[in-house]
């Protein structure tokens, strides 16, 4: 099938904004601790906030920032595992202001806090110095495919739903 000049622009024009989307998933992965408003998002490539936005879900099937919480869960749970820092040190090297936003998403995405985890970790070591570190993380790696907000809403209403039928 022969392709028209249109569409080889559109293709081109495709490609070049993929470029730019993954220049700025490249900009939040160097420096996930910092803050990343789709503002700043959008202008690293070079397009509208909204059709940034847009343009990031559908290349990458999550929207930014739930990219990037993704990516401070990871680095969290990483030092949680490979150090003794405290706990507030880990949230504040990983992007967050506050040890209870911290501590309440950590929950959300992993479905335990950050003392626990860092506890079920050092209780049963794996033998993983034979495991390619890659393979590690992304076996590791939290499955935000709702917002944060929605799971604890539907946890919420799952545990109300409990009580009511306790009741009756």
């Amino acid at each position: 099938m022969r392709r028209s000049g249109n569409d080889k622009n559109y293709a081109n024009r495709d490609l070049k904004l993929l470029r730019r989307l993954l220049r700025a998933r490249d900009h939040m992965d160097a420096a996930p601790q910092e803050a990343w408003p789709v503002s700043r998002l959008a202008s690293v490539s070079g397009a509208s906030q909204a059709h940034f936005a847009r343009s990031f879900r559908d290349a990458f099937g999550i929207p930014p920032h739930r990219y990037l919480l993704t990516r401070r869960v990871e680095r969290a749970v990483a030092l949680l595992r490979d150090t003794n820092l405290p706990i507030i040190e880990i949230a504040l090297q990983t992007g967050w202001n506050s040890i209870g936003t911290f501590g309440r998403v950590f929950r959300d995405v992993t479905g335990e806090n950050p003392s626990e985890l860092r506890r079920r970790m050092r209780v049963s070591p794996a033998d993983l110095e034979q495991v390619p570190h890659c393979f590690v993380s992304a076996a590791n790696r939290p499955h935000l495919t709702i917002a944060v907000s929605e799971k604890r809403r539907r946890t919420k209403s799952a545990r109300h739903d409990e009580r009511k039928g306790d009741i009756s």
